[in-house]
């Protein structure tokens, strides 16, 4: 539960005046009082919708001043608006490509954080040698190089080298059993050169098996990665089976680890940070605290020159609408369009449902549509004009706000980021979301104070000031962007202390497995 709220604070939330409910700040209990002469009719829980005025069966009901769905039957003032009456309906999007784009009012930055910097220029914010994989059938292998150099069950392997934040395995379930010039194909390819590209890697191994349809050789020529001193490629079936594979990746790793020992940290305007926006297990605070909040910290970013990329498509389903509007071009926001006309038609030929969301742990947290989800889940990108648009795992070319086509299922969203040159995830979450991204840092955001104190072990700063007074969306938005700083410089994230990040890696799979 949240704390108790002080006689000076509401026990509700209103966001807008023209709003049909308000949002409990805490358990409202039936005969409760809230906006002068509603009467709460039973148990509401925090985060819950509550009706304000009478809504009758089939109108619109309004959150954020936006729709968030229609009433299923009559909703009287003081109900619980939920699941039991509340559903989705179909309406027009007004979509005024440009009209809330403005130009970005770009400070001269005295923000920097201790990165390094590569030979390419390029920025990192960590500093790993990692063990990639062409296909599902080297993934074995390539843990077992990794788990060669664990710290925390062979310390020696990496004593002498204190500045390689590690040796980390990636693995995924793809690379054979699929059409070789197909869009499944070119999506893993996308991605596992993104990953080859990343600045956090000082030094990368690709491991195959030698007879997938992902043949190394041709994704590499298809992306434009090349083998040198920094990247390394081999087949278990070429070196003679897997023993052999791991030994010869042990052989390869520790020739890499002088010179990715060889760095200095050294302070880099701000302008080089590339943000990714992840929210997942939501709640009904998320649109209200850590979502807008993070979107205070993206405007500070962009403001100082850097980039912040808005993802998971169907989770910003209705409320796309809001992102048009902030399109720097109607060529911009067209490209976003085609992608959620993409996801539609996708949906339809798997005989799937673009409402399939929220999730159990949403609903339990107040949210009842995707229409409601996805107008808090775009509060992550800010204010600022919305620049380009990009396709899964595309490299990010532009500076600024951008938006990367990616489904919303975290893991395989912020791979997509990643893979496009995210070197810092941001994640609220308002249920608890266990995630970390490696190689890059990915910070974890709390909605609400109750799952910060049930849960600090995994979350790295608390926005539940916000629903209790104590804080402002403008206040932890800057705090949010010095923490950004912080861990961009090297300072470690809950998720990296407790090892999560290889498992996470879950490129995108579309199209049929053969």
């Amino acid at each position: 539960m949240n704390a108790p709220l002080s006689s000076a604070v509401s026990p509700v939330i209103r966001l807008h005046p023209n709003d049909d409910v308000v949002i409990a700040r805490q358990q409202l209990v039936s005969g409760a009082r809230i906006e002068g002469d509603v009467v709460v009719a039973g148990l509401i829980p925090p985060g819950h919708k509550v009706a304000t005025r009478r809504i009758n069966a089939g109108q619109p009901v309004r959150r954020y001043n936006q729709i968030i769905g229609f009433a299923s039957k009559d909703i009287a003032p003081g109900q619980h608006v939920h699941l039991q009456n509340l559903e989705m309906g179909s309406f027009e999007r007004d979509y005024a490509f440009g009209v809330d784009a403005k130009a970005t009012s770009y400070v001269e930055s005295p923000f920097t954080f201790d990165g390094i910097v590569r030979a390419n220029g390029v920025v990192a914010t960590r500093n790993y040698i990692g063990v990639l994989t062409s296909v599902n059938c080297s993934a074995t292998a390539a843990r077992a190089i990794a788990d060669y150099f664990r710290r925390d069950t062979r310390p020696e392997a990496l004593a002498d080298f204190p500045n390689v934040d590690g040796v980390i395995a990636l693995t995924h379930g793809a690379g054979c059993g699929m059409d070789s010039e197909g869009e499944g194909m070119q999506v893993l390819r996308r991605t596992l050169s993104g990953y080859a590209r990343h600045p956090n890697f000082a030094g990368l191994l690709i491991v195959g098996l030698g007879c997938e349809t992902n043949q190394i050789n041709g994704m590499m020529l298809s992306e434009g990665v090349s083998e040198s001193e920094r990247i390394g490629t081999y087949y278990i079936q070429d070196v003679g089976g897997t023993a052999k594979a791991v030994e010869k990746g042990i052989a390869r790793i520790r020739e890499m680890l002088p010179h990715a020992n060889a760095v200095t940290r050294q302070p880099v305007g701000a302008e080089h940070l590339l943000v990714g926006l992840q929210c997942g297990g939501s709640d009904g605070y998320s649109g209200i605290t850590a979502n807008p909040a993070l979107g205070a910290a993206v405007d500070l970013v962009v403001r100082h020159g850097g980039s912040a990329i808005l993802s998971e498509t169907p989770e910003i389903y209705g409320a796309e609408h809001l992102l048009t509007r902030r399109a720097v071009s109607r060529e911009v926001g067209e490209k976003l369009l085609a992608r959620v006309r993409w996801w539609e038609d996708y949906c339809s030929r798997n005989r799937g449902d673009m409402n399939n969301n929220p999730s159990a742990g949403n609903k339990a947290g107040g949210l009842t549509t995707i229409l409601e989800k996805s107008l808090g889940a775009v509060a992550k990108g800010g204010t600022t004009a919305l620049v380009d648009v990009f396709e899964y795992a595309q490299p990010v070319t532009s500076r600024g706000f951008v938006y990367m086509d990616t489904p919303g299922y975290d893991p395989v969203s912020a791979t997509g980021q990643v893979a496009g040159g995210a070197n810092l995830i941001c994640f609220t979450t308002g249920r608890g979301s266990a995630y970390g991204c490696a190689p890059s840092p990915s910070l974890k955001i709390s909605t609400n104070s109750a799952l910060w104190q049930r849960q600090e072990d995994d979350m790295d700063i608390n926005c539940g000031g916000i629903v209790d007074g104590s804080a402002t969306i403008e206040e932890m938005g800057e705090r949010m962007f010095r923490l950004m700083l912080e861990t961009a410089s090297g300072r470690k994230t809950k998720s990296e202390r407790h090892g999560y990040g290889q498992n996470e890696f879950v490129p995108w799979q579309i199209g049929a497995v053969m």
